[in-house]
């Protein structure tokens, strides 16, 4: 069988690589130089910057990462981080993620001794929540196939999560709670589940939160490292990675997609597609031929989140601390984001592929909400990104005084970048906000021959869940066909 895969993202050269091995015909499509989209590393004066994410879980022993690995006989530059995964800053304290669990309890109950219960039931769901995705169990299931297959996948544990099923975290906060805690929870919610313990599924939100506890592992190079090396396992093993190709048009004969033009003007014939794009991306390259189904689910679907971030050269003597992810607040009393919150990445000390002699590489983030950005005249928008740059440097100056004149590079990205480099739709990345199992999106792309991988794809954020709805729709698609 011919398939063509759009997009060299993680989620849609994880697909790739297993349906090589399953034997039939690849051709990936990038419209990029380089393979990563939003977990991709871009070169620039000597540094080695992450284009989005940072930070990589999901190595443990029956994690994406792992069991991808083993299936495929590969090995990822990686190695582990055995101390703090990231430090969280609140304005009156530090907080370490240890990734052992028992110092990681014995954190949360310095700093939060009401919190017990609490704690304990999220590492329980956690447990199973992960368990249940070693197995491969889809969620939400799509046929009767993945249903059999999810019943299949249960075990006695995973039934005891079921009261739980329509709880969102706040429901099962201590009653004495402090806005600290509350501020604590929401921060660690925002950046792995999109959205803040008013909203977040209680099942989601309990794994997402023990990431740091589930393998997480520096990657030698950056993020990018990850899809070079499957770039070269496709290429090792049969299959095509066509970069500057970028799919402008899937053309479609009644219920099916046929073939895939790229701006160049080349066709890609194909028995089946895999379109690692968003359900908005999917929208535009399919044009008039949307199907009614998908343009009913676009309009009632909540947006994702944007994100403005900051690439920099900073001199390595003057930011010298060996933990290379923190997370900083600015006050508790107002929401998250919008530099209110940041994420701050540090290259490696010991990995100097990354940056200049006596450099390092460094990304800082925050969410923003994507279209206000793209209604912006020129000046304004010059404007608000001199705003953002200067709030996101003072929350870092406020934990690391002195790191502003340390700065010796500085790029700014918006949105508006986003849409530009990774061709995102206002530029959105990330992933839905995670309120409900049950309601979550699969890869459903209204045609019998082509499915969407990614983000936006259930479990969604970061690059193990990327992982995981990539081996999802890989199988999908070999009992497919």
């Amino acid at each position: 069988m011919r398939i063509v895969v759009i997009g060299a993202g993680i989620g849609g050269l994880t697909t790739a690589t297993l349906l090589v091995k399953a034997g039939h015909t690849v051709t990936v499509l990038e419209a990029q130089t380089y393979p990563g989209g939003c977990a991709g590393t871009f070169f620039h004066k000597g540094y080695r910057f992450n284009a989005g994410a940072t930070l990589a879980g999901g190595f443990q022993p029956g994690g994406p990462h792992a069991r991808l690995a083993q299936l495929l006989g590969l090995s990822y530059p990686t190695y582990p981080i055995s101390d703090a995964g990231w430090v969280v800053h609140l304005p009156n304290r530090k907080i370490f993620q240890w990734t052992d669990p028992e110092q990681w309890q014995e954190e949360v109950q310095r700093h939060f001794p009401f919190s017990r219960a609490f704690w304990q039931l999220q590492r329980f769901l956690a447990n199973q929540v992960w368990d249940l995705s070693s197995r491969n169990a889809p969620l939400p299931p799509q046929s009767f196939q993945e249903f059999i297959g999810l019943l299949k996948a249960l075990r006695p544990g995973t039934i005891t999560t079921l009261p739980f099923l329509f709880s969102r975290v706040k429901d099962v906060f201590p009653s004495n709670w402090t806005p600290e805690f509350k501020v604590f929870v929401d921060a660690q919610l925002l950046i792995s589940a999109q959205t803040t313990s008013e909203d977040a599924s209680l099942l989601y939100g309990s794994a997402a939160m023990d990431l740091p506890r589930r393998g997480i592992h520096t990657v030698k190079g950056g993020m990018g490292t990850l899809s070079e090396v499957l770039v070269d396992w496709i290429r090792r093993n049969g299959g095509e990675v066509l970069f500057r190709q970028e799919a402008v048009r899937v053309e479609t004969n009644k219920r099916e997609v046929c073939q895939v033009i790229t701006r160049k003007g080349d066709a890609f014939a194909c028995d089946a597609l895999v379109a690692n794009v968003t359900p908005w991306g999917w929208a535009k390259l399919l044009g008039d031929a949307l199907p009614v189904s998908i343009k009913k689910d676009l309009l009632k679907t909540r947006r994702m989140w944007g994100a403005f971030v900051l690439h920099l050269g900073v001199e390595a003597d003057r930011v010298n601390t060996p933990i290379t992810h923190h997370q900083i607040i600015g006050t508790l009393d107002r929401p998250l984001g919008e530099t209110n919150s940041v994420f701050l990445s540090l290259s490696p000390l010991d990995d100097p592929t990354r940056a200049p002699s006596g450099m390092r590489a460094v990304t800082i983030s925050t969410h923003t909400e994507p279209l206000r950005w793209f209604s912006l005249s020129e000046e304004d928008y010059q404007k608000r990104k001199e705003q953002y740059t200067e709030q996101c440097l003072s929350l870092v100056e406020r934990e690391f005084p002195g790191f502003r004149s340390a700065v010796r590079l500085c790029l700014a990205g918006s949105p508006r970048t986003y849409a530009y480099y990774t061709h995102r739709p206002w530029g959105m990345v990330g992933g839905f906000p995670q309120t409900s199992i049950l309601q979550a999106r699969g890869p459903q792309s209204g045609f019998h021959n082509a499915w969407l991988v990614g983000d936006s794809v259930f479990p969604g954020q970061s690059t193990a869940g990327v992982t995981l709805g990539a081996m999802r729709v890989a199988n999908l698609i070999v009992h497919s066909l």
